[in-house]
Formats: structure tokens, C-alpha cells, sequence
């Protein structure tokens, strides 16, 4: 029965390394564009809302003085 042995200190510090890694690469993501493609997403993002509240249904107004019954 032979395990690994792991370094712990070396684990924790390849954990924080993965770890700044991958918001920096959010980062670059975010904060790392153009004012054009910002513009671009920005328009695209406006497209797409626009066209998904063009395909909403709105209700139709009733009114409770249209009753025909009589009663």
C-alpha cells in the first residue's frame, strides 16, 4: 500500500496559482476589448432584448361592465 506523498505547501500555492490564472484570464476577458467591440455587444445585447419583448403577448384588457348575462 503506497500512497503519493504530496507537499501540501506546494499544492496550496499551485491552487492560488490556478486560481489568479483563471480571473486574470476573466480579466483580460472583461477589461481586455475594444470600444468597438464593446459598441458590438452592446448592440448585439440590445437586438436580442428587443427582439425577445417584440415576441411577448400583452394581455387583453377586459372590463367587468361587459356582461351580458343581466345578472
Amino acid at each position: 500500500m503506497s500512497a503519493t506523498v504530496i507537499n501540501l505547501r506546494q499544492a496550496r500555492k499551485q491552487k492560488a496559482r490556478a486560481s489568479k490564472a483563471r480571473s486574470a484570464a476573466e480579466n483580460r476577458h472583461k477589461f481586455g476589448r475594444t470600444k468597438a467591440e464593446k459598441s458590438q455587444e452592446e448592440a448585439e445585447t440590445a437586438l436580442q432584448t428587443a427582439r425577445f419583448e417584440g415576441h411577448k403577448l400583452t394581455p387583453i384588457p377586459t372590463s367587468d361592465n361587459t356582461d351580458t348575462d343581466g345578472d
